[in-house]
């Protein structure tokens, strides 16, 4: 999986909950991998937005702005995505190297947005403010998987739960009765 760069940790933003102290207080040694990944994304996204043209805080931050960061981090990608004029266009595992471009691989900007949208909550934002669940983030990371599996042959489709087979009326009364007649009987039942 692509990782996101990491950027410099001291993250000071104007009002916003983006502080060394909070990212601080959830880093403890008993974080998982998912935690200290989503806090490392958060100081990244903080990191950008403070070194933004001009500068601009999480309380102006839109669906635009997380867009912006998501094309900066292409350039740090390591997947190829074929253009359709290349004539590995379509193949998964193409014979020979090519000039297309490296991109983030879209289940990696997925995950990242994922991350980074509870980020924004735990760290005070409001929900139906949060920039990472915009209409046009999610509306670009379908045109990302789209272009991404049609260039690299590749289908991602969800994957489907697998469900314990239905089982026939018949078999759950057996499977009823065989547990009430593994119960211990009640305390003074047998005793007339």
């Amino acid at each position: 999986m692509d990782s996101i760069p990491e950027m410099d940790s001291s993250i000071s933003i104007n009002s916003t909950n983006i502080s060394n102290n909070s990212v601080v207080a959830s880093s403890s040694s008993t974080s998982s991998r998912y935690e200290n990944q989503k806090r490392r994304d958060w100081n990244t996204f903080g990191q950008y937005l403070k070194n933004h043209r001009p500068p601009l805080s999480l309380s102006r931050c839109s669906g635009a702005h997380v867009l912006e960061f998501l094309r900066y981090l292409d350039q740090f990608g390591k997947t190829k995505v074929h253009t359709p004029i290349c004539p590995f266009y379509g193949h998964p595992n193409p014979p020979a190297p090519c000039p297309c471009p490296l991109r983030q691989a879209w289940g990696s900007l997925d995950a990242l947005i994922g991350r980074l949208r509870a980020a924004f909550e735990e760290n005070g934002g409001k929900p139906e403010a949060n920039p990472f669940g915009a209409r046009a983030v999610r509306l670009y990371l379908r045109e990302v998987r789209d272009l991404q599996s049609k260039a690299r042959g590749i289908s991602y489709e969800k994957k489907k739960r697998k469900r314990p087979p239905p089982q026939q009326p018949q078999q759950q009364q057996q499977q009823q009765q065989q547990q009430i007649s593994s119960l211990p009987p009640p305390p003074g039942a047998g005793a007339n």
